[in-house]
């Protein structure tokens, strides 16, 4: 295998572009990423030549995968041969807001940005304009893009910002609590109720090795913010028409948001950003409202041409169950791989997303060593993996994995980070599987993925395990 054209490029990138890149993430693969030239399916072919099981799906936009079906193409093609765009409304701005408002259950109306970041900048906007309070609950490690309100780490009593350029002062108003804790929660509503404007939070920690919420918790945040006033935002620019089909996560989970961000799959692999919710609280940005938002590409036509009619076409065909299948297969065969060969490990995810995460404990409680992670006592730990979840841990308090699964950011961190990243990716791309960049990042499975892409990553994650 050759990669002399991706380090000929990765070199002329460095010259002309920060870190040779335009999203940190994808340099994150050493020495120097590959370029990918297209994409077939649910395969990418770089600029050598090589071709990778692609299950990165750029990180989660592409449910329907790289060959796009005949009427999402055509209907792409049609509108960007009819001008790039107006500064105008559109009717497939208006057919789109439509179709989520019909199946997303938090939605009554809908402003459509450019990104998922744009998106939760303006949720918090709206959530402060509309509540009158400051204060912005986040869940540590959670992702909401690259923002001042929430590039904030520590906890609720010391957060600091994440990022050099953000002022503390702007970090003093972000209230990190750690995912799956009501307690924290209790205690930041106990000390800040009057003037929290709302939670913030993944229905499914996705950008942290997807971690998923245990039983009652969103009940629990729905019940504590509508006690004190305040809002609920479910960020569903990863989980939105992904989880739960068309109605998203918080449909699979039965509890309604007052604000919901989108991007990604809405936008059917172009930019894309929405904000979705309660009419009268939605109706507060201008200008109907006094709550600013705006954006010259908002709502641009050949975006939203692409997520109505993936979305569509998604409802027409057998889109959820293809891809809801290979994911269930995916996790169900890792979870049987590593019962074998390195039980301490925990498979997560659901529907079409997947990960293995490194943690460094069996249900017998055993801590790994460094010595372990080279050798054959790897397989030390479980006394017994039997009636473990079978296909991706929900948090089931009945399953033997369950006192040591992550149930937080920082149990993820905790995991061997650095040898999936460092060695584990490396083999897995040296057998032409491409996994997302890091031990953080979610992987997916789309429309494109075959039966025979799933045995074959398998059998990879057989050989580099």
């Amino acid at each position: 295998m050759t990669e002399d054209n991706s380090q000929e490029l990765y070199d002329r990138a460095l010259s002309v572009m920060p870190g040779g890149v335009n999203s940190a993430v994808r340099a994150a693969i050493e020495p120097y990423p590959f370029f990918v030239r297209k994409g077939e399916g649910g395969h990418v072919i770089d600029a050598d030549g090589n071709r990778y099981i692609d299950w990165v799906m750029g990180l989660g936009p592409l449910l329907l995968g790289h060959d796009l079906p005949e009427p999402v193409q055509a209907s792409i093609q049609q509108k960007a041969s009819e001008g790039p765009m107006y500064g105008t409304p559109t009717p497939v701005e208006v057919d789109l807001a439509e179709f989520v408002v019909r199946h997303v259950p938090s939605v009554e109306k809908i402003r459509f940005v450019n990104s998922g970041t744009e998106a939760t900048v303006s949720a918090v906007r709206l959530a402060r304009g509309y509540t009158g309070r400051n204060k912005v609950v986040v869940m540590q490690g959670g992702y909401h893009g690259a923002q001042e309100s929430t590039l904030v780490e520590g906890d609720a009593e010391n957060p600091r910002p994440s990022s050099a350029g953000i002022p503390q002062s702007f970090a003093e108003h972000t209230l990190p609590v750690p995912f799956n804790d009501e307690d924290a929660i209790r205690e930041v509503f106990d000390e800040h109720g009057d003037d929290i404007a709302a939670v913030l939070t993944e229905p499914i920690l996705g950008n942290y090795g997807i971690v998923y919420p245990e039983d009652g918790y969103h009940e629990f945040l729905r019940e504590i913010t509508d006690e004190h006033g305040s809002l609920l935002i479910f960020d569903e620019v990863i989980t939105g028409f992904r989880v739960g089909g068309l109605g998203c996560a918080q449909s699979e989970f039965g509890v309604t948001p007052d604000l919901t961000t989108f991007g990604k799959i809405i936008g059917g692999g172009f930019p894309v950003g929405a904000i979705g919710g309660r009419a009268e609280i939605v109706e507060h940005f201008t200008p109907s409202g006094d709550v600013f938002q705006a954006g010259t590409f908002s709502g641009h036509p050949v975006t939203m041409a692409a997520g109505l009619e993936t979305l569509q076409f998604a409802a027409a065909n057998d889109v959820y169950d293809h891809v809801n299948g290979l994911g269930e297969r995916l996790r169900s065969g890792l979870t049987d791989i590593l019962a074998d060969q390195a039980p301490s490990y925990t498979v997560t995810g659901t529907d079409s997303m997947f990960k293995v995460i490194f943690t460094r404990e069996g249900p017998s409680g055993v801590q790994r060593t460094p010595e372990d992670a080279s050798g054959d006592d790897r397989e030390q730990g479980p006394d017994s993996l039997e009636e473990q979840c079978e296909a991706g841990c929900r948090q089931n308090a009945t399953c033997p994995r369950y006192d040591y699964c992550p149930k937080n950011a920082a149990d993820v961190k905790n995991a061997e980070t650095e040898r999936w990243r460092r060695i584990f990716w490396g083999r897995m791309k040296d057998q032409d599987v491409f996994l997302s960049q890091n031990q953080f990042e979610c992987q997916f499975v789309s429309y494109g993925h075959t039966e025979e892409d799933v045995e074959k990553t398998l059998e990879a994650y057989k050989e580099a395990l």
